[in-house]
């Protein structure tokens, strides 16, 4: 039941980072660009990118910070104000989806910058697959589980971007930016989480 739980857990938080629905409307002005028969290629590579983009970190960011020699708590704490700042941008400032439809004006390979980073594999989704990764945290059978998630959330991605005109009909920009706004209360959460644990964790030292 344990697992069953930390596996729904690790989903929503990974959805949330990720946030699949409010890359649609990036994807769709970065469509915009190629034409149609490069539909499917370019949601395609964009989430392979990602999905290497988020396995590289998930693999080698713990490495690094033990290279450099930094605490996990120290980590947690720093990780979790950024993921705070983060969200604070998709619920105050210009949602996920606007700002980076903006981005997708001024740049030719836009499979890689903004779709595949940072509107999928997103800083706070780099950030978070490396604190729900930490070895000394998680066992192998839970990093596992986390990069199985992640590749069906992506997968998911894949299928929303595929089915991205009908789905913009459904929802509109309008629904997609709501939606990133919820999503950013939902790291919010989990930000302030990240640093209590931090706080937490420093002070059991």
């Amino acid at each position: 039941m344990d697992f069953l739980n930390d596996g729904i857990k690790v989903f929503v938080i990974l959805w949330a980072l990720i946030d699949p629905v409010g890359t649609i409307p990036v994807f769709l002005a970065v469509s915009k660009q190629h034409p149609p028969t490069d539909f499917s290629r370019l949601a395609f590579r964009a989430v392979c990118i990602a999905w290497l983009v988020l396995i590289f970190f998930m693999t080698t960011g713990e490495f690094i910070l033990n290279a450099m020699e930094i605490p996990l708590s120290a980590f947690q704490v720093s990780g979790g104000i950024i993921l705070f700042l983060f969200a604070l941008t998709m619920i105050f400032g210009e949602s996920k989806p606007e700002e980076e439809v903006n981005m997708a004006k001024s740049f030719k390979d836009t499979s890689v910058f903004p779709l595949a980073m940072p509107s999928i594999a997103s800083p706070g989704a780099i950030m978070g697959i490396v604190l729900l990764t930490e070895k000394r945290s998680a066992s192998f059978e839970a990093q596992l589980m986390v990069a199985a998630l992640m590749t069906v959330i992506l997968l998911i991605t894949f299928v929303l971007l595929y089915s991205s005109k009908y789905i913009d009909r459904l929802i509109g920009d309008s629904g997609a930016s709501l939606l990133s706004r919820v999503m950013g209360l939902i790291i919010c959460a989990i930000a302030v989480k990240y640093v209590l644990d931090g706080i937490k964790l420093y002070f059991q030292l």
